[in-house]
């Protein structure tokens, strides 16, 4: 068995991370959707729905294979995306599955401790399940809100540990043990589908990601649950 993929601030996580992440980029969208049962769709477009009507050219970070970035120019056809990801195997699908369409300006192979922007670049800057990858967290959400012009939204769809007993045990039986399984079945990669179960076990709460967004500059925090509490939309705007 390959050794555990490091969770939360452990030393080697970022290489650790992008290794798996390129590693599994060939089923990775077929796999999300599937062990998802299709909600993952869902989500994202919950997430995007949280930005006001001033907001118009957005920055994906750890971007992935690119559905928030899809989901975001369905959404909004007078929309600008711009996208990142530190997996160059994820930036080459996501590219591919957005090329052509309206409002899509290009990807950048890019830490998101390091984005490629000026400051106050962007309206809005979103993640959808990628800042719990981030080696510091906190070096992630401030160069996120670094990009965001004054009064600029940020949307950050993650899981989160669960807070109801019920959802607790459904969470163990399936993400500890379905979801290793079938993900690694499919993938090749087992000690991805096991990082994903321990990663949101060692993630914050929601309340402390909540403190982390104002530490960052963030201000007007609220959320929305997904799928019964599974994941979390959160939206603040840059003060």
């Amino acid at each position: 068995m390959a050794a555990p993929i490091p969770t939360g601030e452990a030393p080697g996580k970022r290489d650790a991370v992008q290794r798996m992440f390129a590693a599994i980029s060939p089923s990775y969208d077929r796999l999300n959707h599937l062990l998802s049962a299709g909600q993952d769709r869902r989500w994202r477009r919950r997430a995007v729905g949280m930005f006001g009507p001033g907001v118009r050219r957005v920055l994906d970070v750890a971007a992935g294979t690119g559905d928030l970035g899809a989901a975001w120019l369905a959404a909004r056809p007078d929309g600008e995306l711009v996208s990142t990801d530190f997996v160059a195997a994820m930036c080459a699908t996501g590219a591919a599955k957005l090329d052509g369409r309206r409002g899509y300006l290009g990807y950048a192979v890019a830490d998101a401790l390091a984005l490629p922007l000026g400051d106050g670049a962007v309206d809005g800057v979103m993640a959808a399940f990628g800042v719990r990858n981030f080696a510091r967290l906190d070096a992630g959400l401030a160069e996120m809100v670094r990009v965001l012009r004054p009064g600029g939204e940020l949307v950050v769809l993650e899981f989160f540990p669960a807070r109801s007993a019920a959802i607790e045990r459904a969470f163990r039986v399936y993400f500890h043990h379905v979801l290793p399984r079938v993900g690694g079945w499919i993938s090749g990669s087992p000690e991805a589908y096991r990082y994903l179960p321990a990663s949101v076990g060692d993630f914050v709460s929601r309340e402390r990601f909540t403190a982390l967004l104002e530490a960052a500059g963030l201000g007007e925090i609220r959320r929305r649950e997904c799928g019964g509490g599974i994941a979390t939309a959160f939206h603040g705007v840059k003060l």
